[in-house]
């Protein structure tokens, strides 16, 4: 009996030490994957220089892609620049209004110049705003579509040859569940301004395939600093909107988003293309 509790001890120890070199050499494994999934790549991200699209960025950079960071404040998309950069990856910067004449054309030709071409489009800046149809002004209507369809649509027209160039893409457009909600309350025109660029990345999806690029949706839910402030602001929605998610929590920008995207980027999703991927934890019903 002695023996046989002894040969017992010895073999659990045993199986558990495998068991944790094993699990420890599938993480390193799982780590040095993700480093080396996009190297020698290069990702565009609008909106870069926070929330959502730094998770974006970060998640992108993580794997190994060299990033163009687009956006208004050129100090918001330094810092996202500065993190990408002290892990040892490389980042560039373009301060730009995405809405103004010849600004789609400077952020392509500023990815082929800086940094040898484009593969990874991700459509995240956004100028429409949550706000009842009857109080939209007419001229925030216009620019919420120019930021939105129309903008990413010219990047994508202008990205499309770059990729092709380099055996094709991944286009990465940025949607809202808010366009399936049962109470579309105060979000038609967001909503609408995210359907249209979804259809344009069905379409794209379509066409552009037989070139190797591929087009995708991908809806949110993460922490940002409009969606952080109006938590803080207004605890009781808060609440609400929380335990609307399944998951019980808000998405975070880079492990919920970020590395998620990434991946939807690599040649392991190569064959997926033309569809909505909800990241909300749950909380939307697309169908």
């Amino acid at each position: 009996m002695t023996d046989s509790t002894a040969q017992t001890d010895t073999t659990a120890e045993t199986d558990t030490s495998t068991q944790t070199d094993t699990t420890a050499q599938h993480t390193e494994k799982a780590g040095t994957a993700r480093e080396n999934r996009l190297a020698g790549k290069v990702a565009i991200v609008t909106g870069g220089g926070q929330g959502v699209g730094e998770g974006i960025a970060l998640g992108l950079a993580e794997s190994g892609a060299a990033l163009l960071l687009v956006g208004r404040r050129m100090r918001k998309l330094e810092r996202v620049a500065e993190i990408i950069r002290s892990n040892g990856g490389t980042a560039e910067c373009l301060a730009v209004d995405i809405i103004t004449d010849g600004a789609p054309e400077a952020i392509i030709a500023t990815a082929v110049e800086k940094l040898g071409g484009v593969d990874i489009l991700v459509n995240n800046a956004n100028m429409a705003m949550p706000l009842p149809l009857s109080d939209y002004p007419d001229d925030e209507f216009r620019k919420a579509f120019e930021g939105g369809p129309r903008v990413t649509f010219t990047l994508m027209k202008l990205a499309r040859p770059e990729m092709a160039k380099r055996g094709g893409g991944t286009i990465i457009n940025l949607v809202t569940a808010a366009a399936v909600r049962w109470d579309a309350a105060n979000y038609g025109i967001y909503s609408a301004v995210k359907e249209a660029i979804r259809a344009l990345t069905r379409a794209a999806a379509y066409e552009w395939a037989a070139e190797g690029t591929r087009a995708l949706n991908v809806a949110p839910h993460a922490h940002s600093p409009g969606l952080d402030w109006w938590m803080e602001n207004n605890p009781e929605e808060a609440e609400e909107f929380v335990s609307s998610i399944p998951a019980g929590r808000v998405g975070d920008p880079l492990s919920d988003i970020g590395r998620p995207v990434a991946w939807l980027c690599s040649a392991e999703a190569s064959y997926l293309s033309g569809a909505t991927i909800p990241l909300d934890g749950g909380q939307s019903r697309w169908g």
